[in-house]
């Protein structure tokens, strides 16, 4: 097996009172001050001294409000209730670091493709080519309700228009050649008008018509993150993405799905070695494993109830309220439910059973807990250990790495594991440039097929 040194380290955030655990706002040692700069690039320098590759946004456009079709519950638990704008909190953060990669997510269900493609190739110039979008298709009626919309899109629908919502973006980040711009005052002349190229989509969705306003980006565009793991996510993810998120129950099951993704991408015309793949974790670290197991039971009991069924209630699109714990979901049920299929598709997995309750969800799902995703505790040896195992398996390319507390979990992963991982070869001593590309070994991304987009739109 060929050894290797580069795996991806990515730091798991969002701009909201919590962390991606809701409980974390409930530990002694969490900060705060969420509603300033300040907290997001104390952060933003703690990842760079760590060479993280990125810090990257979860985000949604409401808060979780569908558990009982009301919003008292979360706001009175605090679960994930306040959600910031990230593009501001990015550019902070940008301009309190030098290298550290900066991702935000942004919906192509809600937004327009010529205002993500113009937002994000300007934070990507400000930023020196450090910016990555995380595309997501969103998830629930309660972000079509505040987006003026009646109800949320089926899945496969919301991917089928996100499709062209990706060309359309594409093909805007790429409109301009990397010498369009001339600049030169004697002349008078500014730009070379043969090499900027003007958008004439028309397609099922969209009809997208005219010059894009942004010149070609650093690193060529923006690295683009995606997590779709149904069939058609999935797909999606394959064709798209550059960064992978995934979340796998156990290494067994993470083996398995990244050499079936991998294999997923080669089949769509891509090189899988340009794509690097990333499995949500904890990491709970001790200077003893006493010390570790303390500090994990602490956390543990900072969890509630109402923050899984809050929880499950808004990424299923499902209201929890309705349903007894022991009461099973019917076909129609599991059929109807609009939300992340991936963890729907889990469940029923995982409980073997094509009926599971309500019990089987909030047990097998993990949400609102840290088993959620897989975890890794003990001293920062044994850490190391155990990710590296996972690397060298060939499960992941690397890690998304949520956070129990905050600051605290990155700055125990920064101060006490990425000097194991180091020492161990898996980890990078330094940065390999100054773009995100750079940093994750990705190459400059080539001009997008614009042939492709208008034989695409004509066809339509």
């Amino acid at each position: 097996m060929t050894p290797r040194n580069d795996m991806a380290m990515v730091a798991f955030l969002q701009a909201q009172n919590c962390s991606n655990y809701p409980g974390s706002w409930r530990h002694p040692e969490t900060m705060q001050d969420f509603l300033k700069p300040q907290y997001y690039q104390r952060i933003a320098r703690t990842l760079e001294e760590g060479r993280f590759h990125l810090a990257f946004f979860d985000d949604r456009l409401a808060l979780p409000d569908i558990l009982g079709h009301d919003h008292a519950e979360a706001m009175r638990h605090g679960i994930r209730v306040v959600k910031l704008d990230l593009i501001s909190i990015l550019t902070a953060m940008g301009l309190a670091t030098e290298k550290l990669g900066l991702g935000g997510t942004y919906s192509t269900t809600y937004y327009e493709p010529y205002h993500v493609a113009r937002v994000f190739a300007t934070l990507d110039h400000m930023l020196g080519g450090r910016v990555a979008w995380n595309v997501v298709t969103s998830l629930n009626d309660s972000e079509a309700h505040n987006m003026g919309r009646a109800e949320h899109p089926e899945h496969d629908l919301r991917y089928d228009r996100a499709e062209e919502f990706m060309q359309i973006v594409l093909s805007q980040w790429d409109a301009w050649d990397d010498d369009a711009i001339i600049n030169d005052r004697e002349s008078g002349v500014f730009a070379d008008p043969a090499k900027v190229k003007r958008l004439n989509f028309e397609g099922r969705w969209y009809t997208s018509q005219g010059t894009f306003t942004v010149p070609r980006t650093p690193q060529g565009r923006p690295v683009l993150i995606q997590a779709g793991q149904s069939g058609r996510g999935r797909a999606f993810a394959a064709s798209w993405g550059d960064l992978i998120f995934v979340i796998y129950p156990n290494l067994k099951a993470g083996q398995k799905v990244y050499a079936e993704f991998k294999a997923q991408v080669a089949a769509s015309g891509r090189d899988p070695d340009t794509v690097r793949v990333c499995p949500a974790v904890y990491a709970i670290v001790g200077n003893s494993e006493d010390e570790a197991a303390e500090k994990q039971a602490l956390i543990e009991s900072l969890a509630k109830p109402i923050d899984g069924l809050a929880l499950l209630s808004e990424v299923l699109n499902y209201d929890f309220a309705s349903k007894a714990m022991d009461e099973a979901f019917t076909d129609d049920e599991l059929a109807g439910i609009k939300g992340l299929q991936a963890i729907r598709d889990r469940v029923v997995a995982g409980s073997g059973k094509q009926n599971p309750t309500l019990a089987d969800f909030v047990s097998i799902s993990g949400r609102g807990t840290i088993r959620e995703f897989p975890c890794f505790t003990g001293t920062a040896k044994r850490v190391a250990e155990e990710m590296h195992h996972w690397y060298e398996a060939r499960a992941c390319d690397g890690f998304v790495l949520a956070a129990t507390h905050m600051p605290g979990s990155y700055e125990d992963f920064c101060r006490l594991v990425v000097p194991e991982l180091q020492r161990r070869g898996v980890f990078r001593r330094e940065f390999s440039g100054t773009t995100l590309r750079d940093n994750l070994g990705l190459p400059r991304a080539q001009p997008f097929d614009w042939q492709r987009t208008q034989q695409h739109g004509a066809s339509r």
